[in-house]
């Protein structure tokens, strides 16, 4: 980043690439004062800085001596008016590479303040020796000190910097070693004359070095610093200025800051008030002919590292092209875009509180940031590129896919800023043993890594160049599986990590975290992909960009069946199928179940054998696995069946012949009645009988292949419920798993083999061992490292894990065990249930895998039973007893559910058990359960049924649908709050076209293109009721964006038109948008950071607000110029009751504004001005219009600047005012014994 050249020759440097991520939480605000900051370096002697001077050689270019001295002259008369300070022991060198020697004073020679604030540097000596008191010169002769020259991106011309040194209070110099350098700028009125910066001095700086930080764009971090080759001048300077041994130690961790940080907060402070023009090139730099910055080039890899990179994409190339069996990326793979998703601090006070949580987006805006698979890695609006990126998607959403095609883009060179791609995994961290390195890590366990020749070579270009390395981590199941890995690093774990990372002496998990935390290549680009669930505070601080896959389109669906079925016929008639189920059709919005929806239509011959659940898709597909497994392994199975089909018709045409023969017999009435019933009760118990009797001679005799599927599968039930319960794909290894349930879940795709470890890189003295065995050493070590080798890869052969191929039919098996497993009790199984802890007792989201469960286990449940033979061993009668028990059980405990204390997201959980108990198959006597169901949920929803805060997919919409058309037929109707759900605009469509919707709340924006869309298709009814059931009371704007989308809203609620090119008003806005009329309270809670960038918006808008009510601005910056413009906007909001204007910067003249419009509102009965700026002034002018507020009953201007002069007027203008209850105008500046004399004159007046 910093060069000093003799010559000079300039580098160009962007200020913003010497301060470490997040600085803004590092160091407080105050030290942007220069005598603040000052005073915190008096306080500090233990600062250190992370630069070395030992190879930077000296510049041609000399400071102004006069300017100098007199900078210096108060110092060295010690009329310094800080804190005294110990003087630092003698200053050690910057580098443990050349310690020198400590020289002698010669006898004679005194010893001057001037010499010691400025040593010189001779010609040609090491810079870091240190000044020489016998050659020491007074500073008009002085050698001219260093000059760093500065590039902003914005210009070429160079800004000379450098440091001088101050004297201590006590009028000894103080200096830094080696000779520091002076900061000089050109002021705006005068280009030649210098600026000086002065720094106290500092004690030697430590070994643990700061690691350079990637450039803004505009500028290209020079590759000198971290790739040059050996011996070299840059490669000297890297490893003084870059190593990569450690990161920046935050304050908040007990470290202090470093001597950079605090010296570009001086500059930029200074920068900043002396308002410097950057546009200019001659005001940037007196040096004319100092040549333009050059952008620096990559430096040569060596050759065998280049090999290796070949070799990496080749493999790569190869490796991940299949997406699965029979699928490839080259002819199956969708472009599926990525959104762009943001956090915001919660927590009441945003300005200190860490914690983030994710925004969710309208799909209006949402489409607005979605971004190609090109643009991931690149900055937004002139920001620097992203270098910790974390992707977020559900189940089957495509991440791992998307990870492959950037894998094969950069094996094309799609993606040329990365020589290196490095892929690992999260099921390596079930290797536990401590014996691997970053370099094996890498190398070795990474699945894109190809055998390595010379890793050596390849690592210590990794280390070098970390920018142009990323690293992916896959395979992590939620966000809270990476927050155990950025716990906190034990002290000297991370000392010796940062100490030899080539040590094998660390697991998996250590390298990992060191990895996330950025103590091992902080430089480097990392891409973390995981689901969405769980908590991950710390990782949401960490990011910088924040990915989302955003699924499948209808557009995308067609791509993928049109390459899904190269047939045309039937590709056509697939696409027909599937447009007519319309929940089978919207589950295609998931990639994975799209693949699983594209098997089952492959298959299917007719519309009606459809699935319409979830549960029936992944019963289907299951089946198809069996029923194809089956086929390559003949067994009895469909005789055996077709036995006891043709058994049990013998059964049914022997009774109903006997029942013919009993009628025509002539006996009495009542003597046939009694008969019938007998006979029909006895005949009952026999075909029971027979029926177990076929069961038990299906599983006894002849019965052996289908016995040893229920085996199978009762045993891949039990595994897969214990990964549901364990949150885990991977099956798990300390059970013996029989050999047989391994070949069947292989065979038939349901589990996937799994390689921990990649064969050991062989490295070149491995490689070439016994080509040159020249002496007894080198033999003897190669025969060692052979035998080794050997050895890891025989242990390595059998080091594989098995895991769950597809997320969905595990959650499908695990539900089979819940409903189906003779082992489990109806105790047992009612603790499964959702909803265990009530509606407010459960304190976090469920996971994935364990919602899908459960809902399969009730789908399961009600399913058609005929369809489940093959999943159970019981017999008829038992099978029956049992389901219907776990039937009641799932009904009572669904209809003991309160629905008015249970969550949206628990509500949302309860429409998809029910929809998935009924829209299945019908079947007998069941139908009435179902039925039971549905109209118990339709009966007992919310009339206000919100679903605010939870991300609603298109399937999730449909279920919804469901419910409240049932709640249609039975009279019921509801208000929506779809707001922060993330709903498409075709899911919106779907509910608010609904017959029993009396309003609804969603994005302001979505629901305007919703009313744009309606508009374009003519559907003029559709669109009256979108636009009259629309609601905004009461809004809270939280982002930048609400306050945009309402100004729209409002400006079409004025103008009486939807877009602006229409040039006539629309007859369903004759007058005006119903949701802006009834809008009648605002709170404005974006904070002082966003609230001023949007409050000239507010001001435009607020007029058109006629009828607000209750307007809350609290602690957003308004300023006396913001007052101003409020003052014009109240005068549009006659019936204004409660105005908070708390902490917001209003000085006097603001309130003096505010003061003349007050009068005017004739409803204003509470006003807040507390904690502001106003004085006795501004409580004059308060006082005066006081009397004339007709409404106001409470007045609050607690902590402000009044004293007892204003606190006086405002007791006076009180008696005058009937209707004020509460008058509160506490603070320090009011005495005591005012106040309590005004108390007592007036009891309305309040302390608090």
């Amino acid at each position: 980043m910093l060069e000093v050249d003799p010559n000079p020759i300039a580098v160009p440097l962007d200020l913003a690439d010497l301060l470490i991520d997040n600085l803004d939480d590092d160091i407080n605000e105050k030290l942007l004062d220069v005598d603040s900051l000052f005073d915190y370096l008096e306080l500090n002697d233990s600062l250190t800085h992370p630069w070395t001077f030992d190879d930077l050689p000296t510049a041609a270019e000399v400071p102004i001596a006069n300017s100098i001295e007199q900078i210096q002259e108060p110092k060295a008369k010690g009329q310094s008016r800080r804190r005294k300070r110990p003087r630092d022991s003698q200053p050690q060198p910057c580098s443990d590479e050349r310690p020198k020697a400590k020289q002698p004073k010669p006898s004679g020679q005194p010893k001057t303040k001037e010499s010691q604030a400025e040593p010189a540097v001779e010609p040609g000596s090491h810079p870091a020796s240190g000044p020489s008191p016998a050659k020491t010169l007074p500073m008009s002769t002085a050698t001219p000190p260093r000059i760093f020259r500065v590039y902003p991106s914005q210009t070429s011309s160079a800004i000379p910097i450098q440091f001088i040194t101050i004297s201590d209070s006590a009028g000894n110099p103080v200096q830094l070693s080696p000779p520091p350098p002076l900061i000089r700028f050109p002021l705006p009125r005068s280009a030649t004359t210098p600026t000086y910066i002065l720094v106290p001095t500092v004690s030697p700086p430590s070994k643990c070095q700061l690691p350079p930080l990637s450039p803004v764009d505009g500028t290209v971090a020079p590759v000198q610093m971290s790739s040059s080759p050996l011996g070299s001048l840059s490669e000297t300077a890297s490893k003084a200025m870059s190593p990569p041994c450690t990161s920046p130690v935050s304050p908040g961790n007990g470290e202090h800051l470093y001597l950079s940080q605090i010296f570009l907060l001086v500059v930029m402070s200074f920068w900043h008030v002396t308002n410097f023009m950057l546009c200019s090139t001659s005001e940037m730099s007196p040096c004319k002919e100092s040549p333009l910055p050059q952008s620096p080039k990559v430096l040569d890899i060596p050759q065998n590292v280049k090999d290796y990179i070949q070799e990496a994409k080749a493999h790569m190339s190869q490796t991940y092209q299949d997406m699965e069996a029979g699928l490839s990326l080259s002819s199956h793979y969708v472009d599926v875009q990525v959104s762009q998703r943001e956090v915001v601090r919660s927590g009441k006070n945003t300005n200190k509180c860490l914690d983030k949580e994710l925004v969710i987006k309208g799909d209006t805006d949402r489409q607005k940031t979605m971004l190609a698979l090109s643009q991931i890695f690149d900055g937004s609006n002139g920001e620097k590129s992203r270098r910790y990126i974390l992707l977020l998607g559900n189940a089957g959403m495509g991440k791992t896919t998307l990870i492959k095609k950037l894998c094969i883009d950069w094996s094309r060179n799609c993606i040329p800023q990365f020589d290196f791609v490095f892929l690992l995994d999260g099921k390596k961290l079930s290797v536990t043993e401590p014996v691997y390195s970053l370099q094996t890590l890498l190398l070795n366990l990474s699945s894109s890594a190809p055998s390595c020749v010379d890793p050596e070579a390849v690592y210590a270009q990794i280390l070098a160049a970390p920018k142009r390395v990323l690293i992916i981590f896959d395979g992590f199941d939620e966000l809270r599986n990476y927050e155990t890995l950025l716990q906190a690093q034990e002290k000297d774990l991370t000392a010796s990590l940062q100490k030899d990372s080539k040590a094998k002496t660390f697991t998996v998990r250590q390298l990992y975290s060191a990895i996330l935390q950025r103590v091992l290549l902080p430089g480097c680009t990392l891409l973390l992909s995981t689901r969405p669930r769980g908590t991950a505070s710390q990782l949401l601080r960490r990011t910088d960009s924040l990915l989302e896959m955003c699924g499948f389109t209808p557009e995308n669906v067609e791509t993928y069946l049109s390459q899904y079925f190269s047939d045309p016929g039937l590709r056509e008639s697939a696409l027909e199928s599937l447009k007519s189920m319309s929940y089978l059709n919207l589950l295609c919005w998931n990639p994975g179940l799209c693949r699983l929806v594209c098997l089952i239509l492959e298959q299917s011959r007719s519309v009606d054998v459809l699935p319409r659940t979830l549960t029936g898709l992944c019963h289907q597909v299951l089946c198809l696995k069996m029923d194809k497994d089956g086929r390559s392994t003949p067994t009895h199975t469909e005789a055996q069946a077709q036995s006891i089909r043709d058994t049990e018709t013998q059964i049914s045409n022997t009774s109903q012949a006997k029942k013919c023969s009993k009628n025509n017999q002539g006996k009495s009435r009542t003597q046939a009645r009694t008969s019938s019933r007998t006979q029909r009760a006895k005949k009952a118990q026999e075909q029971e009988a027979q029926a177990d009797k076929v069961d038990q001679d299906l599983r006894s005799s002849g019965g052996e292949a289908v016995t040893e599927d229920f085996d199978l599968l009762s045993q891949l039930s039990s595994l897969a419920w214990e990964g549901v319960k364990a949150n885990s794909s991977i099956l798990p290894t300390g059970r013996d798993i029989s050999g047989k349930v391994k070949a069947f879940g292989l065979r038939t795709g349901l589990f996937l083999s799994h390689q921990l470890r990649a064969s050991p890189c062989l490295s070149n003295s491995t490689k070439e061992e016994g080509e040159n065995e020249t002496e007894a050493g080198e033999t003897e070590q190669r025969t060692e490292n052979s035998e080794r080798t050997t050895n890891d890869l025989t242990d390595h052969q059998n080091d594989q894990i098995l895991l769950w191929a597809n997320p969905f039919l595990q959650s499908y098996i695990a539900g089979v065990h819940l409903a189906l497993s003779r082992t489990l009790t109806d105790r047992s199984f009612l603790q499964t249930l959702p909803f265990q802890s009530g509606g407010k007792g459960r304190r976090r989201p469920q996971r994935e895998e364990l919602e899908l469960t459960q809902r399969f286990a009730v789908g399961l449940l009600f399913h058609n039973r005929t369809e489940l033979q093959r999943f159970h061993t019981h017999t008829e009668t038992a099978f029956r007893d049992m389901v219907a028990n776990k039937q009641g059980l799932v009904t009572k405990h669904l209809e003991g559910l309160s629905y008015a204390d249970l969550t949206p997201s628990q509500i949302l959980e309860a429409c998809h058990y029910v929809y998935e108990a009924s829209f299945t198959h019908s079947d007998g006597g069941r139908e009435a359960g179902r039925t039971q169901l549905v109209t118990h949920l339709a009966a007992n929803l919310p009339e206000f049924l919100t679903f605010h805060g939870v991300q609603l997919s298109p399937p999730d919409v449909f279920t919804v649908q469901k419910a409240l058309e049932q709640g249609g037929t039975e009279g019921r109707r509801f208000c929506l709050d779809l707001e922060d759900s993330g709903i498409q605009i075709c899911g919106l469509r779907a509910l608010v076209g609904l017959n029993n919707i009396n309003t609804y709340r969603s994005c302001i924006a979505d629901a305007i293109t919703l009313w744009e869309l309606l508009e374009q298709s003519d559907e003029e009814s559709l669109l009256q009721r979108a636009v009259s059931k629309f609601t905004i009371h009461p809004l809270k704007a939280k982002q930048v964006c609400h306050i945009e989308h309402l100004e729209k809203l409002v400006n079409i609620h004025i103008h009486k038109r939807l877009s602006d090119s229409s040039s006539e008003s629309h007859s369903i806005l004759s007058e005006g948008v119903p949701a802006v009329k009834e809008l009648h309270k605002l709170e404005f809670e974006l904070g002082p950071d966003n609230g001023p960038l949007v409050l000239p918006k507010l001001w435009d808008l607020l007029p058109g607000l006629h009828n607000l009510q209750h307007l809350d601005l609290e602690n957003s910056k308004i300023g006396d110029k913001g007052a101003e413009k409020l003052a014009s906007a109240l005068v549009s909001l006659p019936s204004l009751e409660i105005l908070n204007l708390s902490q917001n910067c209003i000085g006097d003249e603001g309130v003096k504004k505010l003061a003349a419009t007050l009068k005017d509102l004739p409803n204003l009965h509470c006003l807040s001005v507390y904690s502001n700026m106003i004085s006795d002034e501004g409580a004059e002018s308060l006082a005066a219009v006081l009397p004339h507020m007709a409404s106001l009953t409470d007045l609050d201007v607690k902590f402000n600047k009044l004293t007892d002069v204003g606190a006086q007027s405002l007791g006076a203008s009180l008696r005058n005012c009937t209707k004020v209850k509460t008058l509160r105008m506490w603070n320090q500046c009011i005495p005591f014994g005012v106040l309590e004399r005004l108390i007592q004159q007036d009891s309305r007046i309040l302390l608090h």
